[in-house]
């Protein structure tokens, strides 16, 4: 991909309980994926960590368009993690903010586009579990990832690279 690429990327997160086993995912438009897993975390983490990598191994893309189910994950990346950042890493009702070391990579990674003079990441909102195919692929990849989490163990997977084939993001994932 060049800089000068639009690109279109579905993120989700997944938890066998919450909090429990825990997977993140992101699909891109191209049938490219990536995936992780967390013995244990929150569905919150799983939906900011998709986010996060999605966002990370998309470094150099123009035009990066985040498709997420998660208005957590939208909204935090909007405007929340500057709040808490200006705010001492504190919530308004003056707790610590969760997740702290999840949102300063966010902001790292975002701070960076913007220093490469590429455009801050267009994020939009799908409706999950209503047939929009690269969500219902990033959702695939999340159950499985914290279905993976399950057993104890922290790993990540993903087809850039081409350890891992591509998907057929052309019909959604057989349930």
């Amino acid at each position: 991909m060049t800089e000068s690429d639009r690109y279109v990327v579905a993120t989700d997160g997944a938890c066998k309980g919450n909090p429990g086993p825990t997977g993140w995912a992101w699909v891109g438009e191209d049938g490219q994926w990536a995936a992780g897993s967390l013995p244990e975390g929150t569905n919150n983490i799983g939906e900011l960590l998709g986010l996060l990598h999605a966002i990370d191994d998309h470094r150099a893309v123009g035009e990066l368009v985040v498709q997420a189910d998660s208005t957590y994950a939208i909204d935090t990346y909007r405007s929340w993690m500057d709040a808490h950042r200006r705010r001492g890493w504190k919530t308004s009702a003056g707790t610590p903010t969760k997740n702290r070391d999840i949102l300063e990579r966010l902001i790292s990674v975002r701070d960076a586009r913007r220093e490469a003079g590429l455009a801050d990441v267009v994020l939009e909102h799908v409706r999950g579990h209503r047939g929009h195919v690269l969500n219902e692929w990033a959702d695939e990849r999340a159950v499985r990832a914290a279905e993976h989490a399950a057993a104890g163990t922290e790993s990540a997977w993903s087809s850039l690279g081409g350890t891992q084939p591509q998907l057929d993001v052309s019909a959604a994932p057989a349930r």
